[in-house]
């Protein structure tokens, strides 16, 4: 069963994909932020007052973390790796934050144009510590699209 009329979405399962293949389910997305200039400029009303209006400007590109399991997702390292070269011909793809829902249908989705890599964080590793390793993936974006 999908989700029914009302019910929100929950932040408990997504994943990443490049360029439409799903390479990493991932722990955590943080960073998805949309947004615009705005111009805004003084004009007389017809009354002879000052007015201040306000209109949409140029869209603002971005930056989304990502946090994963240090797994062997072959893809996914491969493109931080290219990013990381400066390869950036092959380094720019396009990347999809996908939210599921409880069924994992995909409901959600965050479209990253001409995405790459720029920083990778590997968590602390301590002797006797029993944590899983994970990586912080910072992801830049020329626009991002919600649907």
């Amino acid at each position: 069963m999908s989700l029914q009329p009302g019910d929100a979405l929950t932040s408990h399962n997504f994943g990443i994909q490049i360029d439409g293949v799903m390479v990493e389910f991932l722990q955590e997305v943080s960073g998805l932020t949309r947004e615009q200039d705005v111009i805004e400029y003084m004009q007389v009303s017809d009354q002879g007052k000052p007015v201040t209006k306000k209109m949409p400007g140029v869209a603002k590109a971005g930056e989304v973390t990502v946090v994963r399991g240090a797994t062997q997702s072959s893809v996914f390292s491969e493109w931080i790796d290219t990013s990381m070269a400066g390869t950036m011909n092959s380094a720019r793809k396009n990347a999809t934050i996908v939210v599921m829902d409880y069924e994992n249908n995909p409901v959600k989705r965050y479209n990253l144009r001409q995405a790459w890599a720029r920083k990778v964080d590997t968590s602390t590793v301590k002797a006797g510590e029993a944590s899983a390793l994970t990586e912080t993936v910072t992801i830049t974006y020329e626009e991002l699209v919600m649907d």
